[in-house]
């Protein structure tokens, strides 16, 4: 198997050294580049974004810095809002639902390394989908790890660390993040 085919099945692989991996992320990185350095109101702004994508959500506002890895891993559903300095660490998939709105400098981080530091000094990492459910809300400096589930309806505290699975329809905060209650819809 290729570097990016064991990333895909979301096993070990190596994101450091292989030049494959290497050039999709500095395509990724230059696109991002050029999307931020562009004024808010420049219509070029929705050109990038689709090259970034390879496809443009429908009624997305995207406001800039942005960053990801790769871009073309990232599945953003209908009227999703993301605020500024958001980071999407796609080696994996990350789909966002639809009516979601994303607080300013949240990060959704795919990526997972071994706690052994030889094989972490390897370059070895594991890369581990996100899903959010649609109608969520995310306030500033929200940390999404690698697999985590989040479900629709939630409203997630800033500040928060979500490091596994949670449930529809919940208010969610700390570090690691918790269920505080349970949101009537």
């Amino acid at each position: 198997m290729t570097e990016k085919e064991k990333m895909v099945a979301g096993l070990w692989y190596d994101a450091n050294n292989d030049q494959e991996l290497i050039d999709q992320r500095l395509v990724c990185q230059d696109l991002c580049f050029a999307l931020n350095q562009l004024k808010p109101s420049d219509e070029k702004r929705n050109e990038i974004i689709e090259k970034i994508l390879g496809y443009f959500p429908e009624n997305l506002v995207l406001l800039s810095p942005f960053t990801a890895d790769y871009g073309k891993n990232i599945k953003l559903g209908k009227n999703v809002f993301v605020n500024i300095n958001n980071y999407f660490m796609d080696g994996a998939s990350i789909e966002i639902g639809d009516h979601v709105f994303i607080g300013p400098s949240c990060g959704f981080y795919t990526a997972n390394h071994p706690l052994n530091y030889t094989r972490r000094n390897q370059g070895l990492e594991k890369a581990l989908s996100i899903k959010v459910g649609n109608n969520c809300w995310f306030g500033a400096d929200v940390s999404v790890m690698p697999g985590v589930t989040i479900g629709a309806g939630c409203v997630i505290a800033a500040g928060a660390v979500v490091t596994k699975d949670m449930p529809n329809n919940s208010l969610i905060a700390g570090v690691p993040a918790k269920v505080i209650k349970t949101i009537e819809q």
